[in-house]
């Protein structure tokens, strides 16, 4: 059974992007697969993703945290 954590907050900037992160790589670390998903970016600032597609600066360290290469539309 595939678990699922998710994350909200009320305002823009207030960290919930670099908690994903921390919380990502402690999962990662401790053998779990992680696979982090935002399914709407309103930031104007873009990561390239290994397909010369554009994903959140946010979304690609997240990638990073988990050991993932930084694509969009991860498929579960």
């Amino acid at each position: 059974m595939t678990r699922a954590l998710m994350i909200q907050g009320a305002g823009s900037d207030v960290g919930k992007s670099l908690i994903v992160a921390g919380l990502v790589r402690a999962a990662t670390r401790r053998g779990l697969k992680v696979l982090p998903f935002k399914p709407q970016n309103m930031s104007n600032n873009a990561a390239v993703t290994v397909d010369g597609g554009e994903i959140g600066r946010a979304q690609a360290l997240q990638a990073l945290a988990a050991g993932v290469k930084a694509q969009p539309g991860i498929e579960f």
